[in-house]
């Protein structure tokens, strides 16, 4: 059974210190490349959907807390306050107070509706020791995370659109097919906000959902709101949540939100959440055991280890890296050892490509490719092997859900590429 925990220290994705802490891993360069390129797509994903992207402090005063329903609910949750003068400072357990107060920020108009506010936001999660473990159950939490301000009847939109995005973003990166969860208040007291808000979220988001197949889970809402959660399962079979779009009439009434409707009037905007793939640490668990750490070459760490023959080739397998890297790949060069023994490890680092020049190669300015999946191309000029990974890297960031591909394959679109 693949354990990400094993797999990720073994592939140098990421490690731990004991000095550092409990639930505090750090990312190396391997897990780092790999991140930075998964959190690069996501971010033009948005931007292409029209979203602004924002930054916002780790720390916020308890007061804002207070107001947002947090401390109520979640305080358990929240690390200790930090003493201010008069005043408390809190580790964020969330990001959606700093947004709704970048919505306040000035007059709004319905004119600016539907605005989406994304944010790749770090916030604090006061887990037991006990639990903590690998990516998957962490204390300083890198969120991919998005708001959007939106008038009542733009809502049912914005829920679908965020659900559109996910199966492209989980397509893209090779992820299982998920579970839609629809998940409503329970019993209790814990739960803001009116029966008619409540109703009119739950609503919303089943016409969202349309024709997908879904659970009902009641308790498992937010404080503030229901939600549709995106369930996939890791190698030991445990169910987690990838990814949510959540509907909120409850903050934008403490925040005491507002903008001018069509008619001059003030209007009080909803709040959707939304979280295309949850956090990076527990999305990279995922991902780790999914593909036993051999990702798809688009955020491979290492995409192209090249190897050369001999000492004699070195310098033109360095011209290699060379033309690889200017060609935005992420390339290097491995020289020591059996040629035989470089690529096995460039097997059992999962690495996609290990480029072989030879002597013929390395006169003719050619390059052989093997994939980590067996496959070898034949020699090829160097430039035409990383305009050929370049093509795959890009084919595989437009990959399409299922369910898409298969309407365009009946419409007799199968030669298309998927839009960016």
């Amino acid at each position: 059974m693949i354990d990400h925990r094993k797999l990720g220290r073994e592939l140098d994705i990421f490690d731990s210190d004991p000095l550092i802490g409990a639930g505090l891993p750090f990312w190396l360069p391997a897990g780092a490349a790999a991140r930075h390129e998964v959190e690069s797509y996501l971010h033009e994903l948005e931007r292409r959907a029209g979203y602004q992207h924002v930054f916002s402090p780790v720390l916020g005063r308890r007061r804002m807390y207070e107001l947002s329903g947090h401390w109520a609910n979640f305080a358990d949750d929240m690390f200790p306050p930090i003493p201010d003068g008069d005043e408390e400072l809190v580790l964020r357990p969330s990001l959606c107070p700093h947004h709704a107060l970048m919505f306040k920020a000035r007059g709004r108009s319905y004119r600016e509706l539907p605005l989406r506010i994304a944010e790749l936001g770090t916030m604090y999660r006061a887990e037991r020791s006990g639990v903590l473990g690998g990516l998957s159950r962490v204390r300083a939490i890198q969120l991919n995370d998005a708001h959007i301000f939106c008038a009542l009847d733009q809502v049912e939109a914005e829920i679908a659109g965020s659900l559109r995005l996910m199966r492209q973003a989980h397509a893209a990166l090779g992820l299982p097919k998920a579970r839609y969860q629809l998940s409503l208040r329970g019993d209790g007291s814990k739960y803001a906000g009116s029966d008619e808000a409540w109703e009119a979220a739950g609503q919303m988001l089943k016409s969202a959902l349309g024709d997908e197949d879904y659970d009902e889970q009641r308790g498992e809402a937010a404080f503030y709101g229901p939600k549709i959660d995106v369930q996939m399962s890791d190698a030991q079979g445990r169910e987690f949540t990838i990814a949510t779009v959540q509907v909120d009439f409850y903050q934008p009434e403490r925040f005491g939100l507002s903008y001018i409707g069509a008619d001059g009037r003030k209007q009080q905007p909803v709040m959707v959440h939304r979280s295309l793939a949850g956090s990076m640490e527990r999305l990279f668990a995922l991902l780790l055991e999914v593909h036993g750490g051999a990702f798809p070459l688009w955020y491979a760490p290492e995409q192209l280890r090249v190897v050369p023959v001999g000492v004699a080739q070195g310098p033109a397998a360095e011209a290699v890296v060379r033309a690889a890297v200017e060609g935005g790949l992420r390339a290097g060069l491995d020289a020591d050892g059996s040629v035989g023994a470089r690529v096995r490890a460039a097997v059992a680092h999962r690495i996609p490509y290990a480029g072989i020049v030879g002597e013929r190669e390395a006169a003719a300015g050619l390059v052989a490719l093997r994939g980590r999946d067996g496959r070898q191309l034949a020699p090829m000029p160097v430039a035409d092997a990383v305009t050929l990974l370049r093509r795959e890297v890009e084919a595989g960031k437009q990959a399409q859900p299922a369910a898409e591909k298969q309407s365009q394959l009946a419409a007799g679109k199968e030669g298309q590429p998927a839009a960016g």
